[in-house]
Parts: C-alpha cells; structure tokens; sequence
C-alpha cells in the first residue's frame, strides 16, 4: 500500500529532453579497387556538429580523393578510385547542445578485380636462352592462372613450367616455339575470369658463311675481286662491311651488292696495293652480331725505286745501292755490262774486290780498290715471282792524268817544222800546258810555235816560222793522222741489248712485253725490236717484231699454264744488237669462266632479247651460255640453253604486265661460272598488235628492208636515165673514168721522152767534180803535193744523228782541211777539234 500525497507542480520545473538518433546507409560493403563509392549519414535529434572518422580514428576532412558534404542532420562521405588502404570501420559520430554523442558504424572491405598489368604482346627471345613469358595479373583474392597454345592446348610438355609468379618459361626455347600462348586468370569466389593472348617470337643469331676466305691480286692491272658472304638467322640480319674499323660505304672502287639467299657482296675495283688487307663481313639483327673477316693478299710488281749514278776514285772503295719494293718483295742481282757477270746476294768476284749484301729489297755492291775496268754499266735486276725489273747505273771513275806515248825524244833538221804531240787520258779532264826551260808556252802560241789542243790530245807545232820548206813525207805523215782521226766517225755500230723487261697482263693466252731501249743505238736510228719467246725445255725460238719503235709487244696464242722465256734485241741499219736478259713467265692455268654481262632489249611481241657480253673465258671457249628465268611469283626456273657462239638469248612467249627474273651462266670445259642475274619487266598488253610480215623482225631489220628497196628504186631510175638521156650518176662516173685514162697515157708518154733525154745513153752515172785552187795543197814552189787524178767522184755520206741516247756525241763524218800557205803554216778548219 502506498499513501500518496499531492503537492502542486509547475510545469516551469520540467523540461522536455530530446533523445540523438545516428544512422548510415549501408553498414557493410564490399568495394573493387579503383571504383568510387558514397554513404550517407542521417541524424534524428538537434545535432550541433557532425563528423565522419577514418578507420584509423582520424577525423575526415575533405580532400581531393575523400569529399564530404554536411547539412544540418545528414552528412555525405564520397570515396573515389578506392585503393586497398581504404577498408576498415568508418565512424559518423554527432554532438547536442548538452555535449551528448552518438554515433554510428560502417564497414568498408576492399577487393581487387582481376587485372593484367603491361602484358607485352609480342614478347622476343634470342634462340637457345630459357624465355620467361611474363602476364603479370592482380585479384584478391589472389587469382588461380593456367597456360595454352595457340589458344586451345593446354600446356602439358615438361620443357615448360609455370612459375611462382604465375610467368611461363620455356627452357631452350627454339624457331618451333614461337605462337600465340594464352594466359586466363580465375577467381573462384565470384566466379570472374579473363584472359591475355600474348604472341612470342624467337631471334635467331646471325649465320656467317664464307665461300671463299682469301683472294689473290695485282696491283696496278685494273683488276677486280668480290667477297661473298651468305647469311641467315631470324629477323634477316643487315649486312656490312668493314676495313680497319671503318665502315664501307658504296662508291666508285667498292660496290655493295645484297641478293636473294642471304647474298651478300662486296666487289673492289682497281686494285692498288694499298687495298691488301682484312676486311670484315658483319651481319646484326636483334638476336645479336656475327661477323667473319676476310683477307686480300695484292700482289705487286717488283719496281726499283733507287739506283744512281756513282762516281769514284780509283784506288778508292766504290758502294752502289739498289733499292726495289714489291709484294712478295723480290730478290735483288746485279750484272756487269761489260763481261755480262752476275752477282746475287752473298757474291764475290774472283779477285775478291766486288761483294755483294742485301736484305728487305736493299741491295749493296762494294767495289774494293776501284781500277779503271770497273768503269762503266751495272744492272740491277729485282725478281719475283710475279715479274721482274731491270734498271741500269753508271760507274764513272776518276783517276789522275795518265800519258799514253812513251816518246820523249823527236828528230828534225834544221829549218823543218816539227809536231810534238801530248796524248793525256784523265778523269775529269786534264789540262795540259807545254814549257820550255821552265817557261810556259802559251796556249795562243809565238812566233816559232804552236799549240793545237783536241780532245785530251795537245799538239805542239815547233819551228813554223822557218823559211826552209818540209819535206813531202812529213806533210803525209801528219795527213795521215788526221785522216785516221776523221776515219773513226764513218764507223756505225749495231745497237746495245734493251733492259728491263717486265711482263705484264699475263693470262691464259696473251703476255704483254715491255722494256726499255737500248743506251746506244750504234750511230744508226733503230728501226724495230726483235721479241724472241718459246716454252722453256724447247730449242726453237719464236719472233714477234715491235710496230716501228713502240717499247710495247703483245704475245698471243699463248698455251695455258705453261712457263715461258722472253728476250728482245734491237735492230738498225747495221744489223741486229745483243739479245737482253732472259726473262721467264708463266701463263695462267684454265679455269672457269667468269660471269657474263648482260644488256635487255624489249623484243617484238611477247619476246624479249638478252644481248650476252662474254667476259674472261678462262682461257677456254665458251661452250654455251645456260639461261633460266621465271616470273617474280613463280618457283620453278624454265632453262634455255644458247651457243657460246652467240651475243644474245631470245625468251619467248611471255606473259604480259610480269615481272621476270633471269639467272644466265657460262660453261667451258672446265667448268660452269658464277651467275649474272637480271630482272626486266614486260609492259602491258598494247590494243592493237600488228600480225604482219615484220611483226617477227626488230626495229634494225625492218628499217634496213626499207633502205634496201628505196636503193633499188634510185639504181633503176638512174640506169633508165643513163640509156634514154645520157644523164644520172650512172653517165657522170663513166665520163670521169674515160677522160682519167686518157689523161694517164698522155703523162707516161712525156715521161719517158724526159727520162731518155736526162740519161742520155743511160750507160753512165752523174759525175760530181771538185777541183779549187784553194783547197788543193801545194808545195812551195807551187807543185801539188799529192794529186792522183784531176777529178775525184763524191758521193753525198748518209746523215746520222749527232747525238746517242745516251746524250754522247757520236763523230762526225767530215773530212779535216789541211792548208799549207807559202809561210809554211798549216791552217785548218775552226771545226777540226770536234772531229
């Protein structure tokens, strides 16, 4: 029981208390990586401040990813592009007057959707390395991965295997593995799939194959040599060429040339000596670098390129030096022209003055104790086994002045003149002088003298000025010898042996011959060369003559690969000089053909002409030409075989509007060539061919037809005219012809009547009479000192050149004038000392 009592109440004692209510839209969710999401927060009550917190406990404020937006009871949080620090427990917690919360909850989970990140699609490999084909994919949860091939099998071989990371490797990965391999990714737990095609592809290495690795050439010929080098690999390598670290680019002496195969080549022309060397061949491609080198030995003739004139002293040590280069470098000998002795490396004379030392083509002749029958030629001769040269010096020697005549003691009588003579021989030339009594006669002489200098000669005229007259046999004497000095000019000579000779531009059949000409060519000029040659072991020698003077002989009909020995001598007026030095060659051996050159020329029709040009034929003919071709679509060759005789090949029928390709090849005996190829292009079938006569004829023909018959149309106007009017070209030649034979007869007759009154009797031949009293000499009583007849018949002496080759002077044909006046002197010609 409870007693209750009442008490009066005021309703200003109570107040009404309001209770906060929180709340959010969703309490749970599940959020994808990357997708943007919001949730609403609604208060019901008088809230004076609401706010959100992050799961770390952290008051949200609104940034550029996380935005909020607050009214008086509800506030809105926006997530976008959720990432996986996102998930957690969200908190909307709001405050009353009375600093009373309340607060509501939300969970956000994270998950990630299945994605492939940068798969590269293809993916290359280098042939033999184990490959690792990458798909990276992302899920949470974390994703089951399975491979195919080519999109359908499922991938079972034991040489692959799906790591960890759920990449594919392939061990050893070849050509046969590339394709299409498929990458699928599963997340059971919501059952999503999807899947990446990712194509691989293998890199082969580059390939290098050589078909040859080292050639051989000469310098200085105009030759040409081409590398080949085929490749292969996958992508197609690029090709380049190299030499002593620089790249090769196309120009006149290198031609760069890539074909089908892999071919490549590299042809260099002209060859220098220069060009010998390595060259390398290097192919690239993705998979790597290769490379091969190649070598090219050049050959170069052997060329002396110092040797000079030497002068010494005698009694003194002579050195002469001869320096060659060549490649192989050649051996050095040297030859003394006037015994024709050779001396080679490690030589002694017989008296053991000349020594010879060499090495690295330098070569050294020593002549001890120099004498005066050392002076003159030496030759030095390089030798190798490509060639040879020859050049020759001049051993000048000089020597103190040496007398010839051991006459101390001349005779005369009283009043006769008397001519003492000084024959002196020196190097360099000696002057001489005449004393009396130790008094120096002058050489312009005084009253009772006079010197008379010629040539190393000095003759010294004593007592000129006597009034009594000399004898007639001392005038003779001294005639005499003035006459065997003029005799020494009239005297010719056959010409000195040629030297040098060099062979050049030898092949299977032809030698060319070069040399130099001879010092001396005897006083007579040379009129041809004599170039003798035959096979070594055999006794005939066989002659070629030189066209006129030319340094230069071609030998043909040659034998393959056989040795030959050459010499040349040169022939004058006077008959043929020495034969020079032999020299041996070899012709080269037969081999194959090199490529032929071709031309095309459109044909008529569906016809096309291939103009053959025949290159080196190996020594050999060429027996055929074999020519395949087929279009640019095409894999079968069609063949066509043409004589070697023949300088083009006609293909027909073809098709128009096509692309053809050729591949021509030359045959001898020995063997098959190189191919040519060529490409030409056959033009669109034209509207309208002509079915004619001609249409089988070229262009050639067809106007030489119609020249021909416009000719017989002008021949039978021209001979109407001739019959029916005496006019046309037919009358003019005839008319010409008649008055020229009439004109003919009419000169030889006035000739013969001019010759008859010329020759008179014809018994007897001009007679050319001298006879002055000027030029006779007299005694002095006026007698003829010598006269054997009154009239003396001259003929007219040949005239010669005055100078050698040599630069030396050669005597000249003149007589010398001796004249005796009444004063007893002799006077003779300003020219007498050049005699």
């Amino acid at each position: 029981l409870f007693s209750l009592s009442y008490y009066p109440i005021s309703l200003h004692e109570f107040s009404c208390v309001s209770v906060l209510q929180v709340s959010i839209s969703l309490n749970k969710v599940e959020l994808s990586v990357g997708e943007s999401k919001f949730f609403k927060c609604t208060v019901i009550g008088e809230p004076v401040k609401l706010e959100w917190f992050n799961p770390q406990g952290e008051r949200i404020v609104s940034s550029q990813r996380v935005a909020l937006h607050t009214g008086e009871d509800s506030s809105r949080l926006t997530i976008y592009n959720a990432v996986v620090e996102d998930a957690g427990i969200y908190r909307c917690q709001t405050t009353d007057a009375q600093g009373q919360t309340q607060e509501a909850t939300m969970v956000l989970e994270m998950y990630q959707k299945l994605t492939f990140r940068d798969v590269r699609s293809p993916q290359e490999f280098r042939h033999g390395e184990a490959a690792e084909v990458v798909c990276d994919v992302i899920a949470s949860p974390a994703p089951a991965v399975s491979w195919f091939y080519q999109k359908v099998t499922t991938i079972k071989d034991g040489k692959l295997f799906v790591l960890p990371n759920n990449n594919l490797q392939i061990h050893k990965v070849t050509k046969a593995d590339e394709g299409v391999y498929r990458c699928e990714a599963r997340v059971e737990a919501r059952g999503e799939i999807d899947f990446v095609d990712i194509e691989v592809v293998v890199n082969v290495p580059p390939v290098l194959s050589m078909l040859q690795q080292s050639f051989n050439a000469t310098a200085d010929y105009q030759e040409s040599v081409t590398f080949t080098c085929v490749t292969s690999g996958s992508p197609d390598p690029e090709v380049t060429w190299h030499r002593k670290g620089q790249q090769l680019e196309r120009s006149e002496q290198y031609v760069l040339n890539t074909m089908e195969g892999g071919r490549s080549t590299l042809t260099i022309r002209n060859i220098i000596q220069g060009d010998g060397g390595g060259y390398t061949c290097r192919a690239t491609n993705k998979a790597g670098v290769e490379e091969r080198e190649l070598f090219l030995k050049v050959f170069v003739q052997p060329h002396i390129t110092q040797l000079r004139n030497v002068t010494a002293v005698e009694g003194s040590a002579a050195m002469i030096s001869c320096v060659a280069e060549g490649e192989p470098l050649p051996e050095i000998s040297w030859r003394r022209a006037n015994d024709g002795r050779s001396f080679t490396d490690g030589d002694k004379s017989q008296d053991g003055r000349m020594d010879v030392r060499g090495r690295h083509g330098k070569s050294m002749l020593t002549i001890s104790g120099v004498k005066l029958t050392d002076l003159g030629r030496f030759d030095c001769e390089a030798l190798s086994r490509i060639g040879g040269h020859q050049k020759s010096m001049f051993l000048d020697i000089e020597y103190m002045p040496k007398f010839q005549t051991n006459q101390t003691i001349f005779y005369s009588w009283e009043g006769n003149p008397v001519n003492i003579s000084c024959d002196v021989k020196s190097n360099p030339p000696a002057t001489m002088l005449w004393r009396r009594e130790r008094l120096t006669i002058s050489a312009e002489g005084t009253a009772n003298t006079r010197v008379h200098t010629i040539d190393g000669k000095s003759l010294l005229e004593v007592g000129i000025g006597s009034k009594r007259a000399p004898t007639g046999n001392s005038l003779t004497s001294e005639i005499k010898i003035m006459a065997t000095l003029s005799s020494l000019a009239s005297k010719w000579y056959v010409p000195s042996n040629p030297y040098s000779v060099r062979l050049s531009a030898v092949s299977q059949r032809i030698a060319t011959v070069t040399f130099m000409k001879p010092d001396s060519h005897g006083g007579v000029p040379i009129g041809h060369y004599l170039v003798n040659y035959k096979e070594v072991g055999s006794q005939d020698w066989r002659d070629v003559k030189s066209h006129g003077v030319q340094t230069i002989v071609l030998l043909t009909g040659l034998e393959p690969n056989t040795t030959y020995e050459v010499r040349v001598a040169a022939v004058n007026g006077k008959g043929q000089g020495e034969f020079s030095h032999t020299e041996s060659f070899q012709t080269l051996p037969i081999r194959e053909p090199s490529p032929p050159a071709v031309h095309g020329q459109r044909g008529m029709g569906k016809a096309y002409r291939l103009g053959l040009v025949k290159q080196d034929d190996g020594g050999m003919p060429i027996v055929e030409y074999i020519v395949k071709y087929k279009t640019d679509k095409e894999e079968q060759w069609m063949t066509k075989l043409v004589s070697g005789q023949q300088d083009f090949a006609l293909l027909q029928p073809l098709q128009w509007n096509t692309r053809y390709e050729v591949e021509i090849t030359a045959r001898n005996i020995k063997g098959l060539s190189e191919p040519t190829f060529y490409q030409f292009f056959m033009p669109q079938k034209p509207d309208i061919i002509a079915d004619s006569l001609f249409s089988g004829l070229g262009l050639g023909p067809v106007v030489g037809l119609g020249l021909v018959g416009l000719l017989l149309v002008l021949v039978v106007v021209d001979v109407s005219c001739y019959f029916l009017r005496q006019c046309g070209l037919l009358m003019c030649i005839t008319r010409k012809l008649c008055s020229k034979k009439m004109a003919t007869s009419g000169k030889s007759k006035e000739m013969e009547e001019g010759k008859a009154a010329y020759l008179g009797d014809g018994s007897k031949d001009p007679i050319v009479e001298m006879r002055t009293e000027e030029e006779r000499i007299t005694n002095h009583d006026g007698s003829p000192v010598h006269e054997p007849n009154e009239t003396t018949p001259l003929t007219e002496p040949e005239k010669l050149p005055l100078k050698e080759e040599n630069g030396k002077e050669t005597l000249k044909p003149d007589m010398i004038e001796i004249k005796v006046h009444s004063d007893n002197s002799i006077h003779t010609k300003q020219d007498d000392s050049k005699a």
